[in-house]
């Protein structure tokens, strides 16, 4: 006689699975696609209704919310994760520009401040490093691995240090020269340049020395003495403070504070050693939207050009008007007229595009560590009246009005150059769903038979110029 199986748990088809299947057939996409999708669908209704909210309006991309989703996973408790999702929905509109790293850092701070057993367990992945090399089929080697942060830091920099060894002529990619740094770091000896010149200085193999790799971390003075607050390790990004308090036992402290600019420092075009210290534990990476280049291979850019002629007259040497800026971006702002960038008191920057769109970045500080959300705007002093404040700002109101200007009706114009083009395509699928291939003879709309408009516009669409009213019509 054949026994019933007793366990029946295969044949349960869950509400689960069953809007899995549905969405698949709907979006035409894989099972564990949909899985995904459902799932994070489920987590912004159950769990993340606030984020939800800023989603809904518009006010946050899709690409940061996916983020919070996943690094919020492990939170379980109903409190926590309420009170997560507040916090997190009160700021995340203002990510737009954060590069996925910096989204990454902002949430696990948060995560670590309200319940570090959510962060998953750095023991536990430390006890899982290994380094492996596999032959490939081709003659090559595969590397892989799982390091702690600090050596995976230091691998980094140093390999780093090999690859720009070299001279300009040297003819490999970056990627290709930081993979023979590897063999180079192997034999204890610096990157040979393959640019065949004979006067090359780096054509042979130099007698190998002690090399200095410098790791910097950036913490809250509280989490060497006990505290829960993460620190954040620069090239890496946040790690917890017991990492912390481990790597600060072999390390040189230093306490960076914001620094009290002297007159005649300000009026000096070089910014002095603690200010920029400051400028870059502020920043942490590069300020332009999306952008994650660390701030130690930054440049400190004046945000008003320095004025070299008459420094009192604009451009000083300020916390409030020096930000972090890689090379590529202060060339694009410093040699191309299309970028405009202010910055606030607070360090906030806004940046407006050559299509007029703005972004707003922040200083990366004030996300890892909240402490410094609350922010004071600098002190005046008696050395600037308030006749000359007004004057600054009406100057500065008068400058940026043709601009704003300009950019509300560009945005108005892109608004309703995108409302005629879904109105005309709807117009045009009514059209072939009533008549077929058949055009329309109507003279009073030519247009229904043109093609399909795309509804989405490029960054550098203008709208057409205003008619000339001519000599017989109203200037209004």
């Amino acid at each position: 006689m054949e026994t019933e199986d007793a366990d029946l748990g295969y044949m349960l088809v869950t509400g689960f699975s069953r809007t899995v299947a549905e969405v698949g057939a709907a979006m035409n996409i894989s099972p564990k696609l949909a899985t995904l999708v459902v799932s994070q669908a489920e987590a912004l209704t159950e769990r993340l209704p606030e984020v939800a909210r800023v989603l809904r309006r518009g006010e946050v991309d899709w690409a940061t919310v996916a983020v919070v989703i996943e690094r919020t996973e492990l939170v379980t408790h109903h409190r926590i994760i309420t009170q997560l999702d507040a916090e997190l929905a009160g700021r995340i509109s203002g990510w737009k520009s954060w590069s996925r790293q910096r989204v990454i850092n902002a949430v696990d701070a948060a995560v670590r401040e309200m319940d570090p057993d959510a962060i998953r367990e750095r023991e536990r992945a430390e006890r899982r490093r290994y380094v492996r090399v596999r032959p490939g089929p081709d003659g090559t080697a595969r590397l892989e691995g799982t390091l702690t942060a600090r050596a995976g830091s230091s691998f980094d920099q140093r390999i780093t240090q090999l690859a720009n060894g070299v001279c300009a002529e040297d003819p490999r990619t970056p990627g290709q020269r930081r993979a023979d740094a590897v063999e180079a770091m192997s034999e204890n000896r610096a990157l040979i340049c393959l640019c065949g010149r004979p006067e090359c200085p780096h054509a042979e193999p130099a007698e190998p020395s002690a090399v200095r790799v410098v790791m910097n971390v950036i913490a809250p003075q509280s989490a060497l003495t006990g505290g829960n607050q993460p620190g954040y390790l620069a090239g890496y990004g946040v790690i917890d403070a017991e990492k912390l308090r481990e790597m600060a036992e072999q390390a040189v402290l230093r306490v960076v504070q914001a620094p009290t600019v002297a007159t005649a420092e300000a009026l000096r075009y070089q910014a002095s050693a603690a200010l920029v210290r400051w400028i870059r534990c502020r920043d942490m990476t590069c300020r332009f939207p999306g952008c994650d280049r660390p701030a130690e291979l930054c440049d400190v850019d004046h945000t008003i050009p320095f004025n070299h002629a008459n420094p009192e007259r604009g451009g000083l040497t300020v916390p409030w008007n020096l930000k972090c800026l890689c090379r590529q971006h202060h060339r694009l702002k410093t040699f191309h007229d299309g970028w405009l960038d202010q910055q606030l008191p607070d360090g906030t920057v806004v940046w407006t595009a050559p299509s007029g769109q703005t972004y707003t970045t922040n200083p990366g500080a004030i996300e890892v560590f909240p402490e410094l959300r609350a922010r004071r705007s600098p002190r005046r002093t008696k050395a600037t009246p308030r006749a000359v404040r007004i004057a600054q700002r009406r100057a500065k109101n008068h400058r940026l009005r043709p601009i704003n200007a300009e950019a509300r009706r560009i945005q108005k114009a892109r608004k309703a150059e995108i409302r005629r083009r879904v109105e005309h395509n709807r117009m045009r699928a009514t059209l072939s769903f009533f008549k077929g291939n058949r055009p329309s003879t109507s003279p009073f709309a030519a247009w229904i038979n043109d093609p399909y408009e795309p509804e989405a516009l490029p960054a550098d669409w203008q709208p057409p110029p205003p008619p000339d009213p001519g000599p017989d019509l109203p200037p209004f």
